[in-house]
């Protein structure tokens, strides 16, 4: 199959369009696939940056300071008031209450 002149005046200069949107295409792919690496660089940077807190640590920490000050020589009066408190902190309204449900 042979292209006469005229119709080889427009082959070519769409050939290069085409080759031109394919190489922006290809561009804006890697520059996308830059970004969203920077992206999660920066979000793993930040979560090891992060502090994780806990509630409960916090209790830990000042019985262990209570503990330490103590040098190991605490009461049972001590021990019995640290685990009615827990106790009663841990209370639920419904488990271990007996409800009679026969009628």
């Amino acid at each position: 199959m042979s292209l006469k002149g005229v119709e080889l005046q427009i082959a070519i200069p769409k050939t290069f369009d085409a080759g031109k949107m394919a190489d922006q295409h290809h561009q804006r792919t890697i520059d996308q696939q830059l970004h969203a690496n920077e992206a999660l660089k920066r979000d793993i940077e930040r979560k090891q940056l992060a502090v994780n807190t806990s509630e409960g640590m916090d209790a830990i920490s000042e019985e262990d300071e209570n503990d330490a000050s103590n040098n190991g020589q605490t009461s049972d009066n001590q021990n019995k008031k640290k685990k009615q408190q827990q106790e009663q902190e841990a209370h639920h309204p419904f488990k271990g209450n007996l409800f009679d449900f026969s009628g």
